[in-house]
């Protein structure tokens, strides 16, 4: 499907495909306190979702296990030279679900998975090992410098769907 994107949107879209990894904010599941973590996301264009294939002795794991609400920071590589105040970033505000094994949705996101990491085929036989899945429900953006704005879920589905 084709949609008009603004400018801020091309950039956005360009920055989630452009970078594989991301930080995972999460509440810790004991204390309640925050918890970060780097984890690789791959978008499932077909259900307009990001994905992640995580381990479950993973703190993040049993964090968003016990409370789904998480963020994901993604942010531009810093460059020599250049500013890092400049650096385009979203943060992603999503819902996490685990996908059961075998379901469409789990197909969906293992599909996803492989297409941007196919050297993970052999972890995901590993029982500890499942996809999560992260419904998103709201990001800030930031293109640069003095260029910052809040983006809606509708917005997010669009920027992450296919072209």
């Amino acid at each position: 499907m084709s949609h008009y994107l603004p400018r801020l949107g091309l950039a956005l879209r360009a920055l989630l495909r452009a970078r594989r990894t991301a930080a995972l904010a999460t509440r810790d599941a004991a204390g309640g306190t925050p918890f970060a973590s780097m984890v690789p996301f791959a978008i499932d264009t077909a259900a307009r979702r990001i994905v992640l294939h995580v381990s479950g002795l993973a703190a993040h794991t049993g964090n968003m296990a016990a409370d789904p609400h998480v963020a994901l920071l993604v942010a531009a590589a810093e460059q020599d030279g250049a500013p890092v105040h400049d650096l385009p970033r979203v943060t992603l505000e999503a819902l996490a679900t685990t996908p059961e094994p075998g379901s469409d949705a789990w197909t969906s996101a293992r599909a996803a998975y492989l297409a941007r990491f196919p050297e993970a085929e052999p972890m995901t036989a590993l029982a500890d090992f499942r996809f999560v899945t992260l419904a998103l429900t709201g990001a800030r953006q930031v293109a640069g410098f003095g260029s910052a704005r809040s983006v809606s879920a509708d917005e997010l589905a669009v920027l992450i769907e296919a072209d």
